[in-house]
């Protein structure tokens, strides 16, 4: 594999032996560009394979199953021509089979993980969606009321930002930083325990403020709940799912985000019409705070019985643990084997290009995780910047602001929180097959021509038409954004960097979605104030056309290739992906809009000949 120098991306073949890991970037004029991903086992003789794997197993206290890492060697050199081996049983074979054939069927082990780690996404929806409701009362109570009409509007409409961002400041500027430290020190399930600690305690903090500037620092300290649990949870997922369905099974922090965000709404409906008691004013908002507090608890009596990420396990040289957890999470000892040794080897080259500079020194430094952090900084800004938080936190200010009344607000609220979930359900499947790519360049277009139409509602004066409008525009922006821009970002962002940079590299990533977040709920009460709703609403909209043309050009496709591989993906120089984007998007637009017949461009990415069947990556195909 090349870590070429971007400053003379000129036309390479890197070379290959049977160590290490290549990519070959073909291109002369732009019309023949092939990144070809290669298996770093191709070309080792059968018997120094099975030799290798069998000092492997000793090397790491696993002699006992040598057996099992001698076939997992040979699997994994050809995972397609496993039927041919005589090394494996029929029953072997069988389970292979399956592999292919019911990607689903995994053990309960993984699945619970997948459970507690929904239940952590669904405490940070709880977390961002409750202040909605709690913004229509705490607000005139501790008089920063946006809509007060006096002279204090403005100032108020201020406050009510920073009040409301307060957790997303914390995130940008500490708590997605200390990731990496938490990881090294306490690993992924003991970060995931701690942030659920810091998430309950604050919770039942923020229902016991007195002021803005109390309530402002609890909303603060949340945010060191907030920032490292959503950097970890998704990468912890990523490291221990199966290539196959990993897309499907780390956007599952997003789904259950969206549900979090929903059963949010329905805490804000629950405790609505909660009554002061005679020392106790505004009992009903401090109920909506301290609600998230409830799956956090339960998070942090359940996370430590799962198993912790393999590849965490092999960064700390604990290969015998790395081979337990993975026996957990995959249905038979050979498969746990094979998947151990595989990582291991594409570890030890990805060891060859690193050095000895700070993290985060190589995630800026060296190309190919250069090029991952662009990528994962557009998906993350345009997580915010496409609009949904806006709708998130305002959505009853925005409702009210049209002429529903509280009750109405919240309910309508509710609405958007349930189609933000239902219609993520399609990603489970299109993320793997259809891709997070292709996802995005969809639904981007959408978003804004909906964003435009919620906007431009507020001229209609029909008080019913209007909110009908209004609320119309605001869902099918809900429909639009929850198969693509919902689910991609953070499981893109969980498999984009290599093990060497991934905790840091993933601080970066959410770090970036947590500032831009405070920066949207800092902003919008007082943009809101000044354009405008239909200034606001288009603001957001011009925001989603400048989004799709960034992850035309930036953005590269991961679905369904190991995270090792996906180090050969990101080495496909920038100005090479995009020029063959920009060359296959007009044959796009002719081909599916216009239905006309044109000749398809080479793919960008392509596997190794394996008995003679070309495999392809997904990034490429010709698709824009």
């Amino acid at each position: 594999m090349s870590y070429e120098n971007e400053k003379n991306e000129k036309p390479y073949v890197a070379s290959k032996d049977a160590s290490s890991a290549s990519i070959r970037h073909i291109d002369t004029v732009g019309t023949n560009v092939n990144a070809k991903l290669a298996n770093p086992l191709e070309g080792i003789p059968y018997e120094k394979l099975i030799a290798n794997a069998e000092r492997f197993a000793n090397d790491h206290n696993l002699g006992h199953l040598t057996e099992e890492f001698k076939k997992g060697a040979v699997i994994a050199q050809d995972p397609t021509a496993f039927e041919s081996l005589p090394l494996l049983t029929e029953e072997d074979k069988v389970l292979l089979r399956r592999e292919l054939t019911h990607r689903w069927s995994q053990p309960a082990e993984l699945y619970y993980m997948v459970i507690l780690c929904s239940m952590a996404a669904a405490v940070q929806g709880m977390d961002e969606s409750v202040i909605n409701g709690a913004n229509l009362f705490f607000a005139p109570q501790f008089h920063i009321d946006p809509n007060s009409g006096d002279a204090n509007a403005g100032r108020n409409q201020w406050l009510l930002g920073l009040v409301n961002s307060a957790p997303y400041l914390c995130c940008g500027i500490l708590g997605c930083w200390l990731t990496a430290p938490l990881n090294r020190w306490f690993g992924r399930r003991g970060t995931i325990f701690l942030t659920a600690f810091i998430s309950f305690v604050t919770c039942i903090w923020q229902g016991v403020t007195n002021s803005w500037q109390h309530l402002f620092v609890a909303r603060f300290v949340l945010g060191l709940g907030i920032g490292p649990k959503s950097a970890t949870v998704p990468v912890y997922a990523a490291e221990c799912a199966p290539p196959i369905i990993r897309g499907a099974l780390v956007m599952m922090w997003q789904m259950w985000t969206a549900f979090g965000i929903m059963l949010g709404n329905v805490m804000d409906l629950s405790f609505y019409h909660v009554a002061d008691t005679h020392n106790i004013k505004g009992l009903n908002w401090r109920l909506m705070l301290g609600s998230a507090g409830v799956p956090a608890l339960i998070i942090m009596t359940q996370i430590l019985f799962c198993p912790e990420s393999p590849r965490w396990l092999i960064s700390k040289g604990r290969y015998d643990k790395a081979y337990d957890s993975l026996r957990r999470l995959r249905q038979s000892p050979i498969q746990a084997a094979r998947d151990l040794y595989y990582i291991h080897v594409l570890l030890e080259v990805e060891k060859e290009f690193e050095s000895n500079r700070p993290a985060i020194v190589q995630l800026f430094s060296v190309p190919r995780n250069r090029r991952a952090a662009l990528a994962s900084f557009i998906v993350m800004f345009m997580q915010q910047f496409c609009g949904v938080n806006v709708i998130a936190y305002y959505s009853s200010n925005i409702f009210s602001s049209s002429g529903f009344n509280n009750v109405q607000a919240l309910l309508a609220s509710f609405g958007f929180g349930l189609i933000n979930w239902i219609f993520a359900f399609p990603a489970v499947y299109t993320i793997d097959t259809f891709g997070r790519r292709n996802l995005l360049l969809t639904t981007f277009p959408l978003m804004s021509i909906f964003l435009l139409m919620t906007g431009f509602a507020f001229w209609i004066e029909t008080e019913k038409a209007r909110l009908a409008v209004v609320a119309l525009g605001i869902y099918l922006f809900g429909m639009a954004y929850s198969p693509g821009e919902g689910p991609v970002p953070f499981t893109y962002s969980a498999e984009a960097y290599p093990l060497s940079v991934r905790d840091i590299g993933m601080s970066f990533s959410t770090a970036v979605l947590w500032f831009f977040n405070f920066v949207v709920a800092f902003t919008f009460p007082r943009l809101l104030g000044a354009f405008q709703p239909q200034g606001a609403f288009g603001w957001y909209a011009g925001w989603n056309v400048i989004g799709f043309v960034l992850i035309l050009l930036f953005v590269p496709e991961t679905k369904s290739l190991s995270l090792e591989e996906l180090d050969q993906v990101f080495s496909v120089p920038t100005r090479t992906h995009a020029a063959y984007q920009l060359k296959a998007l007009p044959r796009n637009i002719k081909k599916y809009f216009f239905r006309m017949k044109v000749d398809p461009l080479p793919p960008l990415y392509e596997h190794e000949v394996v008995n003679g069947e070309k495999r392809y990556a997904s990034g490429g195909s010709g698709q824009a």
